[in-house]
């Protein structure tokens, strides 16, 4: 139950850094320092959702053929 937690508190944290990065980006514009250091973060955290998540469905799908 956790793991779905922990998936979905991800999710949000993504959905709300996203939201972030284009409202200042169409105040300041997409070159601006802030808007560059947002999205960086949103890239980290996206990173580390495909590297959870995505390589668990992998695993699991290269499991299943397997056997």
């Amino acid at each position: 139950m956790k793991s779905k937690l922990d998936k979905k508190a991800l999710m949000v944290r993504i959905d709300i850094k996203r939201k972030d990065m284009y409202r200042k980006a169409k105040k300041l514009g997409l070159s601006h320092p802030l808007v560059v250091s947002v999205s960086q973060e949103l890239d980290q955290l996206l990173n580390r959702y495909q590297e959870k998540y995505n390589n668990q469905n992998l695993n699991s799908l290269k499991n299943r053929l397997v056997s």
